[in-house]
């Protein structure tokens, strides 16, 4: 579990920073090229000025360049051998869930009401979904949120193995979202 921790929170807030990176360039220098403005669907530029993109008042990046080091710092802590009270995988479940929550609904924003897709923000999307997938089912499987030896460990446990499961589940639903919105997309790309 600390890997996975300290995998998906490196490259979560390497998405989130390279969203603020791009961010930054670009009210600095208007004329920028944006480097993930691919193509008219693929387009952090577009999606950065909009209101989605400032959910409460400021750049949402920076809450993945904040939110992001907690896996990180939680995934080391783990590998040197620290062990957390249940209130403690409680908050950091909780927190992981928000975030899960929140790249659910950029996506839905992004695919339905902007109709562009931002390639640094589905590294985020990318990272967010096996943390909290991850995060659920070990912490569940491991009783840190369950009754040891009760019903619910058990039955987590013996989903834990299986967690790529919901992970493939939720990417697959994504694409192929996005290939029924987006028809033209594989073909910009000339992959189709």
């Amino acid at each position: 579990m600390a890997l996975t921790l300290m995998i998906t929170g490196a490259v979560g807030w390497w998405g989130a920073m390279a969203l603020i990176v791009e961010r930054v360039r670009s009210l600095a220098d208007p004329t920028y090229e944006i480097a993930c403005d691919v193509n008219p669907l693929l387009s952090c530029g577009s999606v950065m000025v909009t209101p989605q993109a400032s959910l409460l008042g400021f750049p949402n990046p920076l809450l993945g360049v904040t939110g992001f080091v907690a896996p990180m710092a939680v995934g080391v802590a783990l590998l040197a051998g620290a062990r957390f009270d249940r209130w403690f995988w409680g908050l950091f479940l909780s927190g992981v869930s928000v975030a899960f929550l929140f790249v659910l609904w950029l996506f839905q924003q992004s695919v339905f009401v902007i109709g562009v897709l931002c390639p640094y923000c589905m590294v985020v999307w990318a990272a967010a979904i096996p943390l909290f997938w991850s995060t659920l089912w070990w912490s569940l499987a491991t009783g840190k949120l369950t009754r040891r030896g009760g019903r619910a460990q058990r039955a987590a446990a013996r989903i834990l193995p299986f967690t790529w499961v919901f992970v493939v589940a939720t990417y697959a639903a994504i694409a192929l979202t996005i290939i029924a919105v987006f028809p033209t997309l594989l073909a910009s790309l000339g992959l189709r």
